[in-house]
């Protein structure tokens, strides 16, 4: 009582005190708090020694460089300081874990596309890839990059067919048989498709020598999908395939994109058309008029699949989707659930990207000489002619699935699925840094004689192979009649023609027998169907 009776006695400038004491502590944490609020918000003008060195390049810098590669002396002086920390975080953009502000430039590369694609199939199984890269992917800050992620075996000097062909740089036995002869000589498409089975042929070699099980050739827009095997596994897939199994064929899947601003399709594309080998004959010739939307074929361009083939004597590629054998016609199974999720026109730049890596004409004549499926031709034709506005309109109408009743009813169908698990595996794989720590871990830089070292080294597996594996010579001594013999048992199986890129049965009414027939024909016993598996106890490549 008598405490409180002193406090109510003190003088009226001592309560006028108190009272600015309790409100300036009041204020300054609340004053503190937004000033940090401010400076967050614009931007962080305040260097914080635990990210500075995240932010390497000033925001809107031009300079594509990797991590490590540049000195000291570049770098302004706000962004020096002791700190080794790299910043792992989560990107704010769904296509590539950039390291703060900094941009790669990696949609020029490719290697934004590559990293994930090939992550994805270590993931599942796959232990070696045989890269054939050019053009900007073969740029040496890209090829240290991958050059230094096991696994991998880069080969970048890739010629024009028929320069190469003029200094005797092709493989002897693969050029000079009638199989693949018909795609000789013709620009854009053709010429890939040439390409890509001789560099299957060396491939095969390659994969001989090192003792893989199995190869595949697949693009880096396509993704093995390996449904219908336990664990998520490309390798538990083919665990108990038969002995005498030789090929196995993925049918392919193929995007139905929702939008037509796409940056990045393995992370954004979740729905996909499903192959006509997953799809009972009644609900796709049922469909087929509402699932091809206007366009040429059910998919917009190849639909036969990709193929896997266990390295043995004497495989051969059969084109860029098959394989084949010079000395027997092997076995071979397609499978019920498996397949491939190719990425194809997943985004609306690949139509200008396509369209300026071929010079050809865009005119209905011409174009059949550059182009293998009819939609490529329709889409390198509107991509060279139409505005940009025009082109955008084009796309919309033929590529991105806006159409949501019908898209619904398609899903409902079957017609169209939803797949998320390698979208899923990439998220994580990207998240946990994976793709940063690539890059951050490769080499300062690649040094002269081992870039020329891998040049050198693709050129001569484009020779060896061809003497050693694919075109033996009948050493001097040998029998001459079995040399014979075993020359007429290849010409014999070199008569199977490459396999192009082949669109699904098509469904017209004027030929509506034809479709039944081939129906009938075509698909019943063909295939005895396996849920199949195989450990690959050497490995599994992949040759792209």
């Amino acid at each position: 009582m008598a405490n409180h009776h002193r406090s109510n006695s003190l003088p009226p400038s001592t309560h006028s005190f108190l009272s600015k004491l309790v409100l300036f502590l009041t204020i300054l944490p609340l004053a503190l708090a937004a000033l940090a609020f401010v400076l967050q918000w614009r931007g962080g003008s305040v260097s914080d020694p635990t990210t500075a060195t995240s932010r390497w390049a000033p925001r809107g810098s031009r300079r594509e460089v990797f991590p490590g590669t540049e000195t000291s002396s570049s770098l302004p002086p706000k962004y020096h300081h002791s700190s080794n920390c790299i910043n792992l975080g989560r990107s704010s953009s769904p296509s590539f874990p950039y390291y703060g502000d900094w941009k790669f430039g990696f949609e020029d590369t490719g290697l934004a596309q590559i990293l994930p694609w090939m992550f994805y199939h270590k993931v599942i199984g796959v232990t070696t890839f045989y890269l054939f890269v050019e053009g900007h992917a073969a740029s040496p800050n890209v090829s240290r990059v991958l050059e230094s992620i096991p696994g991998v075996k880069l080969y970048t000097k890739q010629r024009s067919l028929r320069s190469s062909k003029l200094k005797g740089q092709l493989p002897f036995r693969i050029w000079n048989e009638t199989w693949l002869s018909s795609f000789f000589y013709k620009p854009c498409n053709y010429e890939l498709f040439v390409k890509q089975s001789l560099n299957m042929e060396n491939a095969i070699s390659m994969a001989r020598d090192a003792g893989m099980d199995w190869i595949i050739h697949l693009d880096t827009d396509e993704l093995i999908y390996p449904a219908g095997a336990s664990e998520y596994s490309l390798r538990q897939l083919l665990l108990d395939l038969p002995s005498y199994v030789d090929l196995v064929v993925f049918p392919n899947y193929e995007s139905s994109v929702e939008r037509d601003d796409i940056k990045d399709p393995f992370g954004e594309v979740s729905m996909f058309k499903k192959n006509y080998d997953h799809l009972p004959k009644e609900t796709y010739f049922g469909l087929y008029r509402e699932a091809t939307r206007g366009n040429p074929n059910y998919f917009l361009t190849y639909g036969n699949g990709k193929e896997s083939a266990r390295v043995q004597d004497e495989l051969r590629p059969n084109g860029a989707h098959r394989w084949h054998n010079y000395m027997k016609t092997p076995n071979e199974i397609k499978l019920d659930n498996a397949a491939v999720l190719h990425y194809t026109y997943a985004k609306f730049s690949d139509l200008t990207t396509r369209r300026d890596r071929c010079g050809c004409k865009p005119t209905q004549e011409d174009v059949k000489r550059c182009f293998i499926l009819e939609f490529d031709r329709a889409a390198f034709i509107i991509a060279s002619t139409a505005t940009e506005e025009e082109l955008l309109h084009w796309y919309r109408e033929h590529v991105v699935w806006g159409d949501k009743d019908l898209r619904l009813k398609l899903l409902r169908k079957g017609i169209l699925t939803r797949i998320y698990t390698p979208m899923a595996i990439i998220q994580a794989l990207r998240e946990s840094g994976v793709f940063s720590s690539a890059i951050a871990n490769a080499p300062a830089s690649l040094s002269r004689d081992k870039f020329m070292s891998s040049i050198d080294s693709s050129n001569s597996s484009r020779d060896v192979p061809s003497v050693s594996f694919s075109s033996r010579k009948i050493e001097e001594g040998e029998n001459k009649a079995s040399a014979r013999k075993l020359l007429k048992i290849e010409a014999m199986a070199a008569e199977v023609a490459a396999v192009p890129p082949l669109s699904p049965p098509v469904w017209t009414d004027n030929d509506r027998s034809r479709i039944v027939e081939r129906v009938a024909g075509g698909n019943s016993s063909i295939y005895t169907r396996f849920v199949v598996m195989m450990y690959s106890r050497r490995g599994f490549c992949s040759a792209t």
